[in-house]
């Protein structure tokens, strides 16, 4: 671990440019990203994919807590692009939080922009991934903050660390596979495999895949920092006859959770102590979906790396059972058991007033298929996705951030409703294909907030077109978890039950099956915040919208000007 009074640098070498990372100050942390084409061979075949620094996943990066993270991204890729820090809370540095056309313009091919921003009051696993179309699926990595020198973490010290990526594969050109869904407006195809550390594992039939191996010393605890980074899929997590305790979750730290499963939606992340506890010998460590939406295909793969106690002979790893695709019940009790450590040195307790209260539908509609195309959805529409019947439409031109900073108007309105505008049996499924409810306008329509307003949020599932879990996302901000459950939300029966204690502290939430949950954060940074689906075939269809901030009268509360590299359109 790094001193506090440390001189370090992480950089590499660009030998186009004769870029070089020299040593910086102590708490400054400075590397850089080359993104451009590399080709690799995933299930026996050569593919181009985008990447950072010629590897899949891209690099690590660590630090420690109060660190400032200092990144300069080349654009080599023939694709626009940015870089999200996810999970970050980028207070006054909304500059750097990376949505396209959200926070920033994207990077576009052959120019270069510098991310800049602390790494203040949290510690534990985040990630970076791309937030331009789809090249999330191979531009990504982990992002760990471990504590300051001197400070501990609140469980016992392992013996060693390991970050498992969780991630999805295509045969083909991601954007070619968006863009060609986005252009019939029909759903995209499902990915070929997935992987662990960027390999499928050897039950994907190829002999040169790949398999993660980690080896382990018996009797030692190990800290396994899990990240699920596929685009569409959320994963059950074994290893074989290990048992895991969960002591983090997205950059917080929770109550002991003892648990032989454990479920990750896109963009969570979870950590866990595990102990090689068992006889000698190598076990799986394996992940398949949670297939959440019945009568809808997908992967039904797993993927596969190796834990291997050190000096063992067996050549057999042994292979967990994992749940069923559709088990809920199992989903459920994982999430709903989560609570915060309240102990840690970054707990805030719950807000107890709020000042915002919203209930906000989230699911999937229809949008008109314009004159003279043909379209591939339902009814001969547009798939869609909606929150309170707004789909979400970024603009090309100007990010929302700038376009709010400079008075820009046209750009976006704030009229983002607190209710839906009609209300229904929300998770009856005779309402499916009804089209007086189907049909969603497309809008860029934002919420404004006052600075440090508390703000709650219903978020109801509907059944519309399918009933499915949505990961929700919240872009700056961590909030707490006070309930979920299944069917319509009734406020009599949930608020009496709302944990204001210990509740999950989280920046992704995965929305129950045919249910709601309740969440509650302060707004106390000003800017724009992107808050959407992280299941990214419903993100480009309209499932989000964005926070607006406003300043708060003090310079420790006002919206900073830009960098001087920001990206422009």
């Amino acid at each position: 671990m790094l001193m506090a009074s440390r001189v370090f640098a992480v950089g590499f070498v660009l030998a186009f440019l004769a870029f070089s990372v020299s040593i910086t100050s102590a708490s400054i942390v400075e590397t850089s990203f080359l993104v451009k084409n590399l080709t690799v061979n995933r299930l026996c075949q050569e593919q181009v994919i985008a990447a950072v620094n010629g590897s899949l996943p891209g690099p690590t990066l660590r630090v420690n807590e109060g660190d400032t993270l200092v990144v300069h991204v080349f654009n080599r890729s023939p694709y626009n692009l940015t870089i999200h820090w996810h999970g970050v809370f980028q207070r006054l540095t909304p500059w750097a939080d990376g949505p396209e056309f959200v926070t920033q313009c994207p990077i576009m091919p052959g120019n270069n922009y510098t991310y800049r921003f602390n790494l203040t009051g949290q510690v534990g696993t985040l990630w970076w991934h791309a937030h331009s179309q789809w090249i999330r699926a191979t531009v990504y990595g982990a992002l760990i903050i471990r504590p300051r020198e001197g400070q501990k973490y609140p469980f016992v010290k392992p013996y060693r660390e390991d970050t498992i990526m969780l991630g999805e594969w295509w045969n083909a050109d991601v954007i070619e596979v968006e863009n060609s869904a986005l252009a019939t407006g029909s759903a995209p195809n499902n990915s070929d495999a997935y992987t662990i550390n960027g390999w499928p594992g050897d039950l994907f039939s190829c002999p040169s895949n790949k398999t993660y191996r980690l080896e382990v010393v018996p009797g030692r605890t190990y800290l396994l920092r899990i990240i699920n980074a596929a685009l569409n899929n959320q994963f059950f997590f074994k290893i074989a006859n290990h048992n895991m305790t969960v002591v983090g979750v997205d950059a917080a730290y929770t109550n002991p959770l003892l648990t032989d499963v454990i479920v990750l939606g896109p963009g969570q992340t979870t950590d866990v102590l595990i102990t090689a506890d068992q006889s000698p010998g190598s076990y799986y460590m394996a992940a398949h979906p949670y297939a959440s939406a019945a009568g809808v295909s997908f992967n039904n793969g797993t993927t596969t790396a190796i834990l291997v106690y050190e000096n063992s002979t067996s050549s057999t790893p042994i292979l967990p059972i994992l749940p069923p695709f559709n088990d809920t019940a199992t989903v459920f009790r994982f999430s709903s058991n989560l609570t915060s450590l309240v102990t840690s040195p970054f707990w805030q307790p719950v807000p107890q007033t709020v000042d915002e209260n919203m209930f906000i539908t989230i699911g999937l509609g229809l949008a008109a298929c314009g004159a003279n195309q043909t379209c591939g959805g339902i009814f001969g529409q547009r798939l869609s996705a909606s929150m309170n019947n707004h789909s979400f439409v970024l603009p090309t031109g100007i990010s929302l951030l700038e376009a709010a900073l400079r008075n820009v108007s046209g750009v976006y309105t704030t009229d983002f409703p607190d209710q839906p505008p009609l209300q229904f049996d929300y998770t009856n499924v005779s309402n499916s294909f009804d089209l007086n409810l189907l049909m969603t306008p497309k809008l860029t329509s934002l919420k404004s907030v006052k600075y440090n307003s508390t703000v709650q949020i219903v978020f109801q599932n509907t059944a519309l077109i399918g009933i499915e879990d949505h990961p929700m996302h919240l872009h700056g901000f961590n909030f707490y978890v006070l309930a979920q459950g299944f069917g319509n939300y009734n406020p009599q029966n949930a608020t009496a039950n709302f944990n204001l204690i210990n509740p999950q502290e989280r920046n992704t939430l995965g929305v129950p099956v045919g249910g709601w949950a309740v969440i509650r954060f302060r707004a106390n940074n000003p800017g724009v915040w992107f808050m959407h689906c992280h299941l990214d075939v419903h993100m480009p269809w309209g499932l989000g919208t964005a926070f607006l901030v406003e300043n708060g009268g003090t310079p420790e509360s006002t919206l900073p000007q830009p960098p001087a590299d920001l990206p422009q359109c």
